[in-house]
């Protein structure tokens, strides 16, 4: 599979890294494409991104990348995290960026496009650019972890959230906790 991975100035460099962490790029064709302010937050929050061997990284304005034409086949993109700066900018169809290009080609093709917003709380502007990107056929999965799985460290309480990242874009990891109805068979009797 190929896929975009791509990050923008928002809090949460810590999915960013356990998400290329979790994909084999030595399976999957990953590109890497990270804002400005990406790169800043990361700098703030982490002693440097671990990129995975394999996973072609790009500028955030370098316009001749496969993923801003409509021509290439990519089978999902993921912007994590996602600011809600860029989640309006998508929504407004602005492309001047690699980054924004990329989500707007996945947006006209009808590829799955999921945007991670991480930011808290919401204004109504927020929460309208969600909408019109959702009726435009986006995924939002915002970075809200669970506790079904009992997580006994910060890696585990992100990897709830990851783990669903993975599953939207077809590559569910065998350590994700699945919902297991344990009274079914005792309440079926």
């Amino acid at each position: 599979m190929k896929f975009v991975i791509a990050a923008t100035g928002a809090s949460g460099t810590i999915y960013l890294q356990r998400l290329l962490a979790q994909i084999n790029a030595s399976e999957h064709e990953v590109h890497l494409v990270m804002s400005q302010h990406a790169k800043q937050v990361e700098a703030q929050e982490s002693d440097g991104l671990e990129i995975p061997a394999g996973v072609k990284q790009h500028a955030e304005n370098d316009l001749n990348v496969p993923f801003v034409s409509g021509s290439a086949r990519f089978d999902a993109m993921v912007i994590v995290p996602c600011s809600m700066a860029s989640l309006g900018r998508i929504a407004a169809g602005t492309s001047d960026s690699a980054l924004l290009r990329a989500a707007d080609v996945f947006l006209k093709e009808r590829r799955k496009l999921i945007l991670v917003p991480r930011e808290t709380p919401w204004s109504l502007i927020h929460a309208r650019n969600v909408v019109a990107l959702l009726e435009a056929g986006a995924i939002v999965l915002p970075a809200i972890p669970s506790f079904y799985s009992r997580p006994q460290s910060l890696d585990d309480v992100v990897d709830t959230v990851v783990w669903r990242i993975l599953d939207q874009i077809g590559l569910p990891n065998p350590r994700a906790y699945r919902w297991k109805n344990e009274g079914a068979e005792d309440s079926a009797h």
